[in-house]
């Protein structure tokens, strides 16, 4: 009986599904609200990127509450697993090297690959207000190069008290940065308060540029140390 209810609410949803998918049809000219932002957004804040300009300026309390939940998951999973992974070393002794050493493929690997990918990570935080990217990609990015590092070498620990320093400090001067737009400029998060310098140039759009690499630091902070946790 279980299993034909499964089986129609399979179908009820699949129905709904292709009902809106048979009535969606794309939308040939722009809405009069992406036109107004694709037009201010290069000229009021120097960013080619809309997205990111949006995203940090604009809407710059969404994107400070998007960091607060990223926090409070952090936290939340290492005090969980903090104590879980206490217990569980007091119980079992230490996995011999040879069960838990990685292939020479994944060790080789990502000596080459390692590098890159926090490279890239950097390029993507710095480059946001240019191209596709920004400081919570690049943040994500940089977790990642941690997780294929702890991969790649088991016996790696990660300072978790630098970590925390790093994060919380990003965070404070994020939040002044916010502050000092309000006091210097006509909100929080304000860009203006650094010259917009040349379009199209790395050292311009104003203030976008320094809080994406915030965001980016406190974002890869906060997704290693969760990755770290989940390992134990």
């Amino acid at each position: 009986m279980k299993r034909v209810f499964a089986i129609i609410a399979v179908l009820m949803f699949a129905a709904i599904f292709f009902s809106v998918v048979g009535g969606y049809s794309e939308r040939q000219t722009r809405s009069p609200l992406a036109e107004y932002y694709l037009t201010q957004v290069p000229r009021e804040l120097g960013a080619p990127n809309v997205v990111t300009g949006i995203l940090i300026t604009y809407r710059g309390f969404d994107t400070l509450g998007e960091v607060a939940v990223l926090f409070m998951v952090a936290a939340s999973v290492g005090v969980l697993l903090a104590s879980k992974s206490g217990e569980n070393a007091q119980v079992t002794n230490v996995t011999s090297i040879d069960e838990s050493e990685p292939s020479e493929l994944v060790r080789t690997g990502a000596e080459v690959i390692l590098p890159l990918i926090f490279l890239f990570g950097a390029y993507v935080i710095m480059n946001g207000h240019l191209s596709a990217g920004g400081g919570f990609q690049g943040g994500a990015v940089v977790a990642s190069g941690v997780m294929l590092l702890m991969l790649a070498s088991p016996a790696t620990q990660l300072h978790h008290g630098f970590l925390s320093v790093t994060e919380s400090l990003a965070g404070v001067l994020y939040v002044s940065i916010g502050i000092l737009g309000i006091v210097f400029a006509d909100g929080f998060l304000d860009s203006h308060i650094l010259p917009l310098g040349t379009f199209g140039t790395l050292l311009s759009a104003g203030a976008i540029p320094l809080i994406s690499a915030l965001l980016g630091i406190k974002v890869g902070a906060e997704l290693s140390v969760v990755i770290d946790r989940f390992r134990h």
